[in-house]
């Protein structure tokens, strides 16, 4: 029997060793101690010899003198601890397992926290996995024999049982481990006993049911004689399981180290599929069910990767209805878990429940999991996806055995891609298709490749008694074949959702060439009679236009499809023709460049096709224009909606072809010189024409940049005269502007194109001024003053697309900042008004403010104070130099000056030049203006200062004596004594500047808490009082006695530690104010008195520190009186969801603490039904009253 009170499991003292020689051998050992160890403790390290063998030696030792063995295995499991102490001889005979891991823990080294589990590097690498095979296979190798002694497995889990109690992280993690390995082993034991008692149980029955002559009544015997040993070995392997289960199991699953947390969860898993028979049960699930609730993620993927090994064998459901009853709405709950892991995991758990069982799960619990199709994170999606797959999907119309294959709308698909057109647009996400294919392509590719059944949904004639597609239905359905066509071709996820291009194999290679063809054949022919179906539909036109863009063009050659191609082509100049929106004409210019590819055959067909096309565009602009300018004044609205129309059609050409034979420029410059001298130019054709000669300029830089021999001049210069005279009514004309700018500027001779300097240019001072003011102007305005509100949905719309459009205008503005375009510092009138705009502006702005940091940290930070300087001045002009600095204004100003010092990070010395560049700038500022008051009063611009403070703290040490130096050379000798409220600027600022010694004595007193909280500052007692102790300690500081109250200690110590803060807040508040008084006044009685009231505050600094010892010595002593539990320590169950919907009101509602004791089941031919065990998930079944919460429960 297992002996719980902490002493070795041995016999007495004579059986311990073989013959006279055991003590020979002990002390033999010893001495050779080191070595053997090292040499056991090396074999699992490296993990280089076979472990059969290791143990194989190990258990020929133990034969040989079982003490010498064990006390190698002792020694092993130490210093796979990361300890360098050794267990003698003398200390393994005398010593108990208690006294013995407390020498261990004296001689552990503290200077280091890593310990062979947690040491990184290829040396250690496999030690883990090591460790754990060389455990199964001494309990494997020794199953027969040896682990009934009732000397080796008592002696171990002794042992590991006390090290898993230990206050040392590498004792209890490494012991924690090991015990779940061995009981791991030790289930492994029991289910072998079990088949072979329930084969000697047939064999007995069999052979007594035998006519009495065939009987052997010897075997018979020999059958009983087996079957009582098999019943005592599974009465010992039930003794040891319930010493590691209670001495281990129960205590650790609750640790503060999430490591050991996951350790148990992890293989109480393990024992519940290997042995469900005994382990499978409520008893166990439970500690499962309470730790999904963990506040570590790495703990919750166990809990959850348990339960999959469990929900994946059917024939366990029945046992898990109970728990899935009880836990259920945690598991939904784990889906937006804020670890992607963990909510993978709970979507696979929730797919293998659906699996079992099609009631469990509730439509809003299944809903819940739907609109995961639509996450970022692609494993949690691809997850969800196959959940959807399988509820929505799963049940498909049989085909009748020899019928031939039905095909297109009458293929078994064809519901399924009607239900996926359903989901989507129940979902409400429309513009998210790519997201749910993606979702569902690892499951349901077969299904979304299906084109075949989509064209036939589309095109051909419903069924009689079918219900016709609806035409939001079938927008959705081209949608969804468009996004799958897509997938197909490019073989990676949509953009957002993937984390770059990865490198396919083969096999996927030949995949996507077979797509791609097969795709191509199938709507080479379909896409003409869709379109012409489809022609005056904007929406679906515009994505069955971007197919060809997907296709192997080479398949309209060697496939003989050219017929087709001409019919593409015709209902692509149709389209062309009949529509004038954007993106429908831009799709047809896209399908153009696509298919005018010189690498194929038909790339002349096609050139020939879109020349004729252009040369009838621009020769009816041609002329639709020389009549609209020479009519002037009379022309009417249908005029000048055909020149819009044909300009339309031109420019979204132009985006995407070179059109430079045609004269563009020239026409719609003549355009805009009309325009801008008349005024009356409609504003949709001015903005076309923009863009449309944007392009002319960007086709002659192009061939520039080729190297072209034509020396081909862009015209920038006067259609940057043209853009600047419609920048102030035509917001397009300033987007343009600026990419122009950025194009043209000194970046573009860089990467070897030094050819192309003489097109740089740069914005004079004028043009600058007129940018930013269209900035100030357009962007920074209120909401009410850009639109009118109405409170309607369509205002919220019109007012969402205002804003994005006025983000892009800054966005432009900001990258001419960013680039050097323009001067830095106009960044001034953007970077002011971070704080105003944060919500609208307050990424750009920032994002804006590094890139200028990273680009000239110096020019950055001046900025940073011009910002500040001229929010300043606009506020004296409003408010007067009398202004309170209490009021909005100035505390607006300073708020933004802590929000730029928090922008600068932690690292002073990256900053260190550009801080003390703004401290300078702004205490010139700061006394640049006069007293508006006369000789004897306070600068103007003095209150600024308190402005600057907020930067102090930015500043080295070292640096600060230097800027109160360059300080001092502004003030005079009556500043310095002035004590009045318009003084304290200066005062607050030069306060900020001597800042220091606070600092040192903080971290004097953080540095005695942290060490008096460290978990394993066990080497030493704490010192004890001495005789040379101050009169002050003995008097106020006697430490109370708590020896008969040990509660009130936690509270003893939070009082000391308010004592100390008051004591350190009180002496840093006398040193700074006698120094400012030294500093203020000269005389020699005043500075005698500072003198005395500074010995008076390092006094009371004394005492504070001699509190800190105090405290470090009451936390020891806490330490020794309450194990395991810590002061610091949180408590293990904290919210852990993304949103914060479905939180649970009790997480600890019907957790039952109480612990069962492993019951093997009976032999299968004596097993009876049984009724269920009581539920022990509810509170009031068997509460154990001696633990509360776990919530409040905390470990070291």
């Amino acid at each position: 029997m297992l002996c719980q009170g902490g002493k070795k499991g041995k016999k007495a003292a004579g059986e311990k060793g073989k013959g006279g020689k055991g003590a020979g051998r002990l002390n033999g050992h010893h001495q050779e101690n080191g070595m053997e160890n090292m040499m056991l403790f090396e074999v699992v390290k490296l993990g280089r010899s076979a472990m059969q063998s290791v143990v194989d030696d190990w258990i020929e030792s133990y034969k040989h003198d079982r003490d010498v063995a064990l006390l190698d295995l002792i020694n092993f499991f130490i210093q796979c601890s990361g300890c360098k102490g050794v267990v003698s001889g003398e200390m393994f005979r005398n010593m108990q397992n208690s006294e013995i891991i407390r020498r261990m823990t004296e001689e552990f080294d503290e200077d280091s926290g890593d310990y062979p589990l947690t040491i990184a590097g290829p040396q250690w690498k496999k030690f883990k996995s090591s460790f754990c095979e060389f455990i199964s296979v001494l309990v494997r190798q020794c199953q027969y024999s040896i682990i009934y002694d009732e000397y080796m497995m008592d002696t171990v889990i002794s042992l590991l049982t006390g090290l898993s109690d230990s206050q040392v992280r590498a004792f209890r993690h490494t012991s924690t481990l090991a015990a779940m390995k061995l009981m791991t082993a030790l289930v492994n034991v029991a289910l072998n006993l079990s088949i072979n008692m329930d084969n000697t149980q047939r064999q007995y029955e069999a052979e007594r049911n035998k006519a009495v002559p065939k009987r052997a009544n010897d075997r018979l015997e020999l059958l009983l004689q087996k079957r009582k040993e098999l019943q005592e070995n599974q009465d010992e392997i039930e003794n040891m399981m319930n010493a590691i289960f209670k001495g281990v199991f129960v205590h650790r699953y609750r640790d503060s180290i999430a490591e050991i947390r996951a350790i148990c969860i992890e293989e109480i898993g393990v024992w519940m599929k290997l042995y469900s028979d005994a382990f499978l049960n409520d008893s166990y699930l439970k500690y499962v069910g309470w730790t999904m609730h963990d506040k570590q993620g790495e703990v919750r993927l166990k809990c959850l990767t348990a339960l999959q090994g469990l929900y994946y064998n059917r024939e366990l459901n029945a046992r898990l209805e109970l728990f899935t009853s009880r836990f259920k709405d945690r598991i939904v709950s784990m889906t937006l878990d804020k670890e992607y892991d963990v909510a993978v995991q709970a979507i696979k758990l929730l797919t293998l429940v659906l699996n079992s069982t099609d009631e469990v799960l509730t439509p809003e619990d299944c809903e819940s999991v739907y609109h995961l199709v639509y996450s970022a994170h692609r494993p949690v999606a691809i997850a969800a996806g196959e959940f959807l797959f399988k509820k929505l999907f799963s049940q498909r119309e049989p085909e009748e055995e020899g019928a031939p294959k039905r095909r297109g709308r009458q293929s078994p698909n064809a519901n399924l891609i009607k239900t996926t057109v359903f989901f989507f647009l129940e979902s409400e996400l429309h513009e998210h298709a790519a997201y749910l294919v993606d979702s569902l392509w690892e499951c349901g590719a077969e299904l979304l490749k299906d084109w075949e059944c989509m064209i036939s949904l589309l095109l051909d004639e419903p069924l009689p008694g079918e219900e016709a597609l609806t035409d939001r239905q079938e927008t959705a359905l081209i949608e969804i074949m468009l996004c799958t066509v897509r997938q197909a071709a490019e073989c990676h996820p949509p953009v957002g959702r993937g984390t770059g291009k990865r490198v396919m194999t083969a096999k996927e290679k030949k995949t996507q060439l077979d797509d791609r063809t097969r795709m191509t054949e199938l709507f080479a022919v379909a896409l003409p009679p869709l379109l012409a179906k489809y022609a005056v539909d904007a929406e679906k036109v515009t994505n069955l236009l971007q197919l060809p863009q997907f296709f192997d063009l080479e398949i309209y050659t060697t496939g003989r499809l050219e017929k087709h191609l001409e019919s593409l082509l015709r209902q692509i100049r149709e389209i062309v023709e009949k529509h004038t929106d954007t993106e429908v004409l831009e799709a047809c210019s896209k399908t153009y460049h696509a298919l005018c590819n010189e690498e194929f055959t038909i790339f002349n067909r096609v050139d020939i096709a879109r020349s004729q096309l252009l040369d009838e565009l621009v020769d009816k602009f041609n002329r639709l224009l020389e009549d609209f300018l020479q009519e002037g004044e009379d022309a009417d609205e249908d005029d000048a909606y055909q020149v819009l129309s044909t300009l339309k059609r031109i420019t979204a050409f132009h985006n995407a072809h070179d059109l430079s034979g045609w004269d563009l420029f020239t026409s719609n410059f003549k355009l805009l010189n009309t325009g801008i001298e008349n005024g009356d130019m409609p504003e949709q054709i001015v903005i076309h024409s923009l863009q449309c000669t944007h392009y002319v300029i960007l086709w002659h830089l192009a061939k520039l940049s080729e190297g072209s021999s034509r020396k081909v001049r862009p015209p920038k210069a006067k259609f940057a005269v043209s853009i600047l005279q419609c920048l102030k009514r035509i917001g397009k004309a300033f987007t343009i502007l600026c990419d122009l700018l950025l194009i043209f500027s000194h970046q573009m001779v860089s990467g070897g194109r030094e050819h192309l300097e003489p097109l740089v240019y740069s914005p004079e001072d004028s043009l600058q001024s007129e940018l930013l003011s269209f900035i100030l102007n357009h962007v920074f305005i209120d909401q009410d003053d850009d639109t009118n509100s109405t409170g309607t949905n369509d205002d919220e719309a019109v007012k969402i697309e205002a804003l994005h459009k006025r983000r892009n205008l800054l966005a432009a503005y900001c990258k001419l900042i960013i680039y050097c375009v323009v001067e830095m510092k106009t960044g001034a009138d953007i970077f002011k008004q971070y704080m105003r705009y944060y919500n609208d502006y307050g990424d750009i702005i920032k994002e804006t403010m590094s890139k200028t940091r990273q680009i000239d940290k110096i020019q950055c930070a001046k900025t940073l104070i011009l910002s500040l300087q001229q929010l300043f001045n606009e506020m004296l002009s409003e408010l007067g130099h009398g202004f309170d600095r209490s009021s909005s204004a100035f505390c607006g100003i300073k708020e933004l000056a802590r929000r730029f010092s928090l922008t600068f990070g932690l690292d002073q010395v990256k900053t260190r030049d550009a801080i003390a560049m703004l401290h300078k700038d702004g205490i010139e500022f700061a006394f640049k203006d006069p007293s508006p008051q006369g000789e004897g009063g306070p600068p103007l611009n003095l209150a600024f200062l308190d402005i600057l403070s907020e930067f102090s703290s930015k500043l080295m040490r070292q640096d600060k004596r230097t800027v109160h130096m360059y300080l001092e050379r502004f003030m005079t000798f009556q500043m310095a004594l002035q004590r009045e409220d318009c003084w304290l600027p200066l005062i607050s600022y030069r306060n900020s500047l001597q800042a220091g010694g606070d600092d040192d004595t903080m971290s004097v007193m953080s540095g005695y808490s942290s060490r008096g909280s460290s978990i394993r500052s066990k080497k030493t007692k704490p010192p004890a009082a001495t005789a040379g102790t101050s009169a002050a300690k003995r008097n106020l500081f006697i430490q109370p006695d708590f020896s008969q109250a040990p509660g009130q200690w936690a509270i003893y110590i939070v009082l000391t530690d308010i004592l100390v803060v008051s004591l350190v807040k009180s002496a840093n508040m006398w040193i700074k104010n006698m120094t400012n008084y030294s500093c203020a006044f000269s005389s020699q009685v005043t500075w005698m008195l500072a003198q005395r009231q500074q010995e008076e505050a390092r006094q009371q600094q004394e005492r504070a520190m001699n509190y800190a010892k105090l405290r470090t010595n009451l936390q020891h002593a806490i330490r020794r009186g309450t194990g395991l539990m810590e002061e610091d320590e949180e408590p293990i169950v904290e919210d852990v969801m993304m949103s914060s919907e479905g939180r649970m009101d009790d997480l600890n509602e019907g957790m039952d603490f109480d612990t069962m004791d492993i019951d093997l089941p009976p032999s299968k031919n004596r097993r009876e039904r049984s009724e269920l065990k009581p539920d022990y998930f509810d509170p009031a079944s068997i509460m154990d009253e001696s633990v509360s919460s776990i919530s409040t429960l905390r470990f070291v």
